[in-house]
């Protein structure tokens, strides 16, 4: 049986690259985002190499959005063996212009939205005893430039939810695992109208140990990692994919 994998925000940046890869590897697609033109667009680049695919347009904060995603995601692809949660904001403001309607809103997407469709996708996985959750967080959960209170609070809930998750659903036979990305450039994977070429000065690739900025495919595979076999021991985890950034020391 064909294995059905989940992806919020899977219409742009590392969310498309997931669904790309996912649906060349034989999983069917479903994805959930509020950008109709860039949703619609990927799934048609699914449907084009083959791939079976749909896509709600939706809001993760809302959990009649969530609800009826996974509704109709069950009735058209099957159960849900793999999800995603990739959906989040970012909009970086000083802290003392940050109102708490935009902090609250922050954390409505990126961190209520991980335990809506956690929650409603152990449901699914509940009944067939396995599954897979993977938590898109950040590097940014873990260090800090100005500006990004929300976001660091929303990524740093991320993977306090998801230890807690793994410990929860592990009797039930569903692993859950954080990835957090390091500085992704997501310029090429946006929707067409919106994707801009990226242009890295050797200053931004000599940051890296590995001597590039990180594209979006390199947190796509590690997902697919993540969501397969090979890794049926790991859960709890937060993988930590940047170019080696956080752990090089810089002295300005």
């Amino acid at each position: 049986m064909t294995k059905v994998a989940a992806i919020t925000g899977g219409a742009q940046g590392i969310g498309r690259a997931c669904a790309m890869l996912f649906s060349r590897k034989g999983y069917r697609v479903a994805i959930l985002d509020p950008h109709r033109e860039a949703g619609f667009e990927v799934i048609r680049a699914i449907r084009q190499q083959g791939g079976d695919a749909l896509y709600i347009a939706g809001d993760v904060a809302n959990e009649a959005d969530v609800e009826k995603w996974f509704q109709v995601t069950e009735s058209e692809l099957g159960p849900v063996e793999v999800l995603i949660n990739n959906a989040g904001i970012s909009p970086f403001k000083p802290m003392f212009e940050l109102t708490a309607a935009e902090f609250d809103r922050v954390l409505s997407v990126n961190l209520r939205g991980t335990f809506l469709c956690s929650k409603r996708a152990a449901i699914s996985m509940r009944r067939t005893g396995k599954g897979s959750i993977i938590n898109i967080a950040s590097t940014r959960a873990l260090m800090s430039e100005p500006d990004g209170e929300a976001y660091a609070a929303s990524k740093g809930g991320i993977l306090a939810l998801t230890h807690a998750m793994a410990v929860s659903l592990g009797p039930y036979g569903i692993r859950v695992n954080a990835i957090s990305p390091g500085w992704i450039e997501t310029g090429p994977w946006k929707y067409s109208k919106e994707a801009v070429m990226p242009v890295h000065s050797d200053a931004d690739r000599l940051q890296h140990p590995v001597g590039r900025v990180g594209i979006p495919e390199d947190i796509a595979e590690a997902s697919l990692f993540l969501a397969g076999e090979a890794s049926s021991f790991i859960t709890g985890q937060n993988l930590v994919i940047d170019g080696g950034m956080t752990i090089k020391m810089i002295y300005v």
